[in-house]
């Protein structure tokens, strides 16, 4: 026998004794499209201030469920999020919500924020503990303590819609795995209607913590916050400061990517387009996108999920 031949065999046997692996599932025609939302932040420059629009008005073709303005540690950035999140209201037909952390500030000065909020034509908080301002160890008797406290006071200014955070690998500073759940569930008790995950990147990991949540009686929605990620090296660092795993394989789907700025891109679609389809195989109709405020790789991820411009579907 050819001696190429012959070495080929064993291939050829892992060929064909090996598993068979079925496609997952593409949307139907008839099927409903996943619904989204988007966090953007607000921009520090007229240029990024120039960057954010242009990533709205691409995705608001997409006809979101909501979009989130993103508010900095101890209100850093808390005139910058009001002027976007009113800009919002007054200029688009998008729906948007505020994020409020309640860390460096009395009860007093977060309920004025929100009456603001409100008065403004703001309808959806996503509260938040946030962290506190450097050098303050405490919150002091006139603040609220937590994300619960600030939901029950978000509640008593108006009727908000209010989104919380969820943590599917369990918060950094949690007791414990159990203490951590007990908490989320304490904040959807207390008045918020659903729950944003952190970021992830092991879908098994979210789907292992939607039975957790349903087991401890959480029925409300928790929504995956899907992070498409085009540079690695920030994205070790802020997983590892929010308690975010970085799987083995994805540092090899960067690896040799760090001067090649279009194929991280393209891995990253693929990375993410795998894991939101994944996911919606199981079950899962809402999808929450932290965009960067950069809408193509949004854009492109959301079209895969069977998501289409309303301008699209018009001409069809």
């Amino acid at each position: 026998m050819n001696h190429a031949l012959t070495s080929r065999i064993p291939v050829l046997e892992r060929w064909v004794s090996g598993p068979r692996f079925g496609a997952l599932p593409l949307p139907e025609g008839g099927s409903p499209a996943p619904a989204l939302s988007f966090e953007f932040f607000p921009p520090k420059t007229e240029a990024l201030e120039t960057q954010l629009w242009a990533c709205i008005r691409r995705l608001e073709t997409l006809s979101p469920r909501f979009v989130s303005v993103t508010y900095g540690a101890g209100g850093s950035t808390r005139e910058r999020t009001h002027a976007t999140l009113i800009r919002l209201v007054s200029e688009t037909a998008l729906v948007p919500a505020a994020h409020l952390t309640c860390m460096g500030a009395s009860r007093g000065e977060i309920d004025e924020v929100a009456g603001r909020y409100w008065d403004g034509g703001v309808r959806h908080i996503v509260a938040l503990r946030g962290d506190l301002p450097p050098g303050q160890t405490d919150v002091g008797a006139d603040g609220y303590r937590n994300a619960i406290e600030l939901v029950e006071g978000l509640r008593r200014v108006a009727d908000f819609e209010i989104s919380v955070a969820a943590y599917p690998e369990v918060h950094p500073r949690a007791a414990s795995p159990e203490a951590d759940l007990d908490n989320l569930k304490r904040k959807l008790d207390a008045g918020a209607t659903r729950a944003i995950t952190q970021t992830f990147f092991d879908s098994a990991v979210y789907l292992r913590f939607l039975d957790r949540c349903l087991a401890a009686g959480i029925t409300a929605p928790i929504v995956p916050g899907i992070l498409p990620v085009t540079n690695f090296a920030q994205a070790v660092k802020f997983s590892a400061m929010c308690g975010t795993a970085i799987p083995d394989w994805m540092a090899t789907m960067f690896e040799g990517l760090d001067e090649d700025p279009e194929t991280r891109r393209m891995v990253s679609v693929v990375m993410a387009a795998e894991q939101v389809r994944l996911l919606q195989a199981n079950g899962v109709d809402e999808f929450h996108f932290y965009t960067l405020n950069r809408p193509d790789l949004t854009y492109a991820i959301a079209h895969i999920l069977g998501v289409r411009p309303k301008v699209e579907a018009a001409r069809a």
